[in-house]
């Protein structure tokens, strides 16, 4: 009798990498009121920015484009390696270029699904999008709220990073038909653009001090 492939536990890998990072100093460094708020904060990190979203649903929709089993291989080694660069963040360890990253993230992965690249061995997509998931986790884990536990935060992003990835996947069902695959392709498209913008924007940092108003000057006290 044939048996069908078996593949990854869906609900045993976000919790075996938060669980992993649980292993860095600033997870273990805040307790009580911050427990409440990490996995909270974790969570609504990801939504925070159109930048990681447009990279985290162009990872499904091309995992869908690709069909089995870079349909699981793709969303499981994003977070798989953002969690590498979530731990990096977390305990302080610089990389450099990580808005660059994010931006390129976005670009390129949407390049992917709006020309419908289909690579022979799945090493390279998987290759791509784990360099990308680095900089992704790593923007996270800097950004851990002060006073929040580092554990909770780390299985709130990766979890909401299943949850886009998942929502791309969802999306790239429409693949099964002809006209589906064309929006496929113009939703890749879509990001990509919002990839350029957020390069762009990566590659010329506004200046804070020059739009922010001149201190007011001390008039000299009077001598008596």
């Amino acid at each position: 009798m044939k048996t069908s492939p078996r593949y990854p536990s869906w609900p045993a890998w976000p919790a075996a990498v938060a669980l992993w990072l649980a292993t860095g100093p600033a997870a273990h460094a805040h307790i009580g009121a911050g427990e409440a708020g990490g996995f909270a904060s974790g969570f609504k990190h990801p939504w925070s920015g159109l930048d990681h979203i447009a990279a985290m649903v162009a990872v499904g929709l091309w995992g869908a484009q690709l069909g089995m089993p870079a349909i699981w291989l793709l969303p499981v080694t994003f977070p798989l390696i953002m969690a590498v660069g979530g731990f990096m963040g977390l305990v302080g360890i610089p990389l450099p270029g990580v808005e660059i990253g994010i931006g390129a993230s976005a670009l390129l992965l949407g390049l992917m699904v709006a020309a419908e690249v289909k690579p022979k061995k799945l090493i390279w997509p998987a290759l791509l999008v784990g360099v990308f998931g680095l900089f992704h986790g790593h923007a996270h884990g800097t950004e851990l709220p002060p006073g929040e536990n580092g554990l909770l935060y780390s299985m709130g992003f990766v979890i909401a990073t299943g949850t886009l990835h998942a929502c791309g996947i969802g999306i790239g069902e429409v693949r099964r038909w002809t006209a589906g695959r064309t929006v496929l392709r113009v939703c890749g498209g879509v990001i990509a653009l919002v990839g350029v913008y957020f390069l762009w924007e990566a590659a010329h940092p506004e200046a804070p001090e020059a739009s922010s108003p001149p201190a007011a000057m001390e008039m000299p006290t009077p001598k008596k």
